[in-house]
Parts: structure tokens; sequence; C-alpha cells
């Protein structure tokens, strides 16, 4: 998600779409992996990751939710560019 955004500008099918797509328009922030039909918050439980309370999370908890466990990038202006398909 894009500094001061309030929602992701984009979806890539591969890190090296999205990684070239920050590069090619200079942005800063955190490029973050999601799972496909499911939450983020019902793949970190299935991983073992967290473990959740006994009473169901709230409408609120689940929209907010995200974890470190979930594959991610961080890129700020001082990230070199870098070409498709380098090795992360």
């Amino acid at each position: 998600m894009g500094v001061r955004a309030k929602q992701p500008a984009a979806i890539f099918s591969t890190l090296e779409l999205g990684k070239a797509w920050i590069h090619q328009h200079g942005l800063e922030g955190t490029l973050t992996w999601y799972p496909l039909d499911m939450s983020a918050y019902a793949w970190v439980v299935a991983q073992g990751r967290f473990k959740p309370k006994p009473e169901a999370p709230t409408p609120q908890f689940l929209a907010g939710f995200s974890s470190a466990y979930q594959p991610h990038h961080h890129y700020g202006p001082a990230d070199p560019p870098e070409s498709p398909g380098l090795a992360q």
C-alpha cells in the first residue's frame, strides 16, 4: 500500500510485476502478498500463526486485519530500480 494511501492501488499476479510497476512510477510503500479466496485472518489462523480468541472477531477487527507473517516488501525513495525477473 502506498504511503498515506487508504487502500491498495493495484493487484499483481507476481512479485516481479508489482516491483516493476512500483519502480516504473517511482512509488513508495509496501507490497504485500494476500491469499486468494480467503481472508488474511483466515489464512494466518490456518497457518497456525495466530490463535484467535474464543469469541468471534468483530467486523472492524476482520476488516483491518493484516499480519507480519504475510510476505511483504517495503519500498522507499532510496531503493534502486530493479529489473523484473531479478532474484528477490
